[in-house]
Order: C-alpha cells, then structure tokens, then sequence
C-alpha cells in the first residue's frame, strides 16, 4: 500500500490530465461538428462540381457527414470516459482516435499519389460536358456554367473548345463564357473569355494544395495528442488504483 503523501501527488496528476483532455475532446468534437456541416453543405452546393470529377466523387460529401457524425459520437465517448475516469475506457478512446489516424493517414496518402488521375479524371469528364451540353438544366452542363461564370473562363483549354460541340453549331457561345452580363450567345469572339477553364481549376487545386497538406497534418498531429493524453490519463488512473490497493 502507498504512503498518503504518495496518493497526493498523484490525485492532482489525474485532475490536470482530466482537465487537459476534457478540452481537447469538446475541441474534436467541435472538428466534428464542422465535418458534418460541410458535408451537408457539399451535397447541397457543390454535388455538380465532384460529378466532373468522377461519378464516385459525388460520395465525397456523404464521406464528410459520416466521418463527422463518427468523430461527434467518438467525442462524446471520451468525455464521458473522461468524465468517469475509466481506464478501460479511456484506452478504447485511444485505440479510436489511433484508428482514425491511421485512416486518414492511408487517405493522405492515396490522395497524394493519384492526384495526377484526378486531374486527368476532371479534365476528360469537362470534355465530355462541353460535348453534351444543352443548357436545359441537365447537372453537368449547370455545373459547367457555374464554373465559367465563377472563374471567367471558357472552355477546356480556350473558348474555340466549344467549336466541336452541336451546341455551338446551333446557337453559338453559351452566355456562361460572355465576359457581360448582357452578351447574347452569338458566335462572336470578341464577346467571350478566351481563357480556359482546366488551367485555372487546376491552378486553384495546387495553390490550396499545401493549405490543404497543412490542416491534414494539423489535425493528424492534434490526433495524436489526443491519444497520447488518453493514454496518460489511463495509466495515471491504474496506477493511482494499485496504490490505494
């Protein structure tokens, strides 16, 4: 049996892990919150835009929702393990939160080396668009109008793309590439952005590239310290136990 002063310095070691990992809980939590969020918002929004990236990729927003709705429930498993001060609970908190790290850990990776197909993926599925577009509401042509209108661009890789479309041989330049609000769709080049659309939306992609690069290693690194206080918290607690024993 340990001294009562040995149990004393160890009861104020627990509450200061208590405390520290109660904050970092509601803090992921609140990661997982804005996870399900932007999720819900990419299904709203942006759904036309990921299917110009691939079918498969209309799925990215439902990922986020149930990678949030997962993050939100483990959150609130550590807090009341926290709260409990289980050992045993909070060394499955941690066996979690090393699951999750290893996952999105495997994702960074997979990201990194495809995301030359990724480009290739938009650019390919943006000529078939163009190539099938009608302007009647059909979502791949709505997204390739929201697209030149955000970006002021047209086309692929210049306007002259829209040239081999029947679009184009009927009723010439949607208004989507006309650099005015008022331009009608004439086949009149002076009256439509000459620059293409796939070099800027790349253009965009590696600029946010390493922003991106950045928070995933952020968030990998706020992982980890997670299970690490998990941990801590865990042994401090069993050996807390063995010595009122």
């Amino acid at each position: 049996m340990a001294s009562p002063s040995r149990r004393l310095q160890t009861k104020p070691v627990i509450t200061c892990f208590k405390s520290v990992l109660l904050i970092y809980t509601f803090i992921f939590w609140i990661t997982g919150v804005i996870l399900l969020a932007v999720g819900i918002w990419g299904k709203v929004s942006l759904e036309n835009y990921f299917s110009l990236l691939n079918e498969k990729a209309t799925n990215v927003p439902f990922v986020l929702v149930g990678t949030g709705t997962v993050i939100i429930l483990l959150g609130t498993f550590g807090c009341f393990a926290t709260c409990r001060a289980s050992a045993w609970m909070l060394k499955l908190y941690a066996m979690f939160l090393t699951l999750i790290f290893l996952v999105e850990l495997v994702a960074a990776i997979v990201g990194f080396v495809f995301r030359h197909e990724i480009k290739n993926s938009f650019k390919n599925n943006y000529e078939k668009a163009l190539k099938q577009y009608n302007a009647t509401g059909d979502y791949r042509s709505d997204a390739v109008d929201k697209i030149q209108n955000t970006l002021h661009c047209c086309g692929v890789t210049n306007f002259r793309d829209w040239e081999d479309t029947s679009y184009y041989s009927e009723k010439g330049f949607p208004k989507s590439c006309c650099k005015l609000e008022d331009c009608s769709p004439q086949r009149d080049a002076d009256k439509v952005n000459n620059e293409g659309c796939f070099i800027k939306v790349m253009t965009i992609i590696e600029s946010e590239m390493g922003v991106v690069a950045g928070i995933s290693f952020g968030v990998a690194c706020f992982q980890l310290i997670g299970i690490f206080l998990a941990y801590c918290l865990s042994r401090a607690i069993t050996n807390n136990q063995y010595e009122i024993v």
